[in-house]
């Protein structure tokens, strides 16, 4: 079968077309015919090493990278439940998407209603889900509640800001563009700051009078931690879930203290969708809210399985204006 593997750590470079074995579906697996897979920076992470010596997403090249994807049941293995051949299913936080056909176990996957294209059930996975968890679990909003979302004008952002709206908050982002601050307006934002003209820790206390947000979802990391400390209440919740400028380096626990005693959390999605049922009821709310048409997905941009390398580069520049997507079956 096609696929993109990863030799070594390192840049997009590394990203290499070329031929693999299909592989067969172990115990609890299910062989996936690929129709879509998302691109993610988890998958950025994964191929420079920045996460090579995690537990929770064990990676080691050579390996087919792609955390998400959505397709077909094509067969399935010993002791599989609850999908059975030609169903239509997405699934994430699973290496090897990158992929004509990955083998994946059966509890990670969620049927996809109809009505769902299967572009669409690709994209409300790891960004989806992310998007529901923090705007639902991690702190759940609420009348009254505020928050800043970074990254406004992304994938994930657009859901957080609908999800987030959803919930009747407040919501204000960052972006980097006037065309990105009218998308994030677009999709419901209450402010768009941007951050390449003004000092965004100024302006979210300008708009919030003073006082400050209850939550910040930073996506960014490095260029943006600081002054996400800087935006939040007495007690607010910080919340580092990605690392698009690069990892954040230590912080003092002191500087927490003294920005309001503040509450800091790294979370993995993992932790997040940790059982079947967890993600049978997120992805369901999400599909549930698309096929209403209270979701709006934005697919930003396809590339073909071969071009995986521009696709890479495409979201390191920060260009995306929403979903990226490899197109791994044309015919789909």
């Amino acid at each position: 079968m096609k696929a993109i593997q990863v030799p070594d750590y390192g840049g997009s470079d590394q990203l290499i077309p070329t031929e693999v074995p299909v592989p067969e579906p172990g115990k609890g697996e299910a062989l996936i015919s690929t129709a879509y897979a998302g691109i993610n920076f988890i998958d950025v992470y994964m191929r420079s090493g920045v996460f090579k010596d995690l537990d929770t997403y064990p990676n080691s090249p050579p390996f087919t990278p792609g955390m998400e994807g959505a397709g077909l049941v094509e067969a399935i293995g010993p002791s599989v439940e609850g999908v059975q051949v030609g169903d239509r299913v997405a699934y994430c936080l699973e290496v090897g998407s990158y992929a004509e056909y990955a083998a994946v176990p059966a509890w990670k996957l969620v049927r996809v209603p109809e009505g769902v294209p299967l572009d669409v059930a690709a994209a409300l996975q790891l960004q989806g889900m992310t998007a529901h968890y923090l705007t639902h679990s991690l702190f759940p909003l609420a009348p009254g509640n505020s928050c800043l979302i970074h990254a406004g004008a992304g994938g994930m952002g657009q859901l957080a800001i609908q999800l987030a709206k959803s919930r009747g908050a407040q919501v204000l982002v960052t972006v980097g563009s006037v065309e990105k601050a009218e998308i994030a307006r677009a999709q419901g934002a209450d402010h768009a700051i941007l951050y390449r003209d003004v000092d965004f820790a100024d302006a979210v206390k300008e708009i919030t009078s003073g006082v400050g947000v209850d939550v910040v979802y930073d996506s960014v990391g490095q260029e943006t931690i600081r002054g996400s400390l800087k935006c939040l209440k007495p007690r607010g919740v910080l919340s580092n879930n990605g690392n698009a400028s690069g990892p954040i380096g230590a912080i003092d626990p002191l500087e927490l203290a003294e920005a309001g005693s503040i509450f800091f959390t790294r979370p993995h999605l993992a932790d997040y969708t940790s059982t079947a049922e967890i993600r049978a009821e997120r992805s369901g709310d999400l599909y549930r809210f698309y096929l209403e048409g209270n979701l709006k997905v934005t697919i930003d941009k396809i590339f073909s399985l071969t071009d995986a390398k521009s696709s890479h580069d495409y979201i390191e520049d920060r260009r995306s204006l929403g979903k990226l997507l490899l197109d791994v079956d044309q015919r789909s």
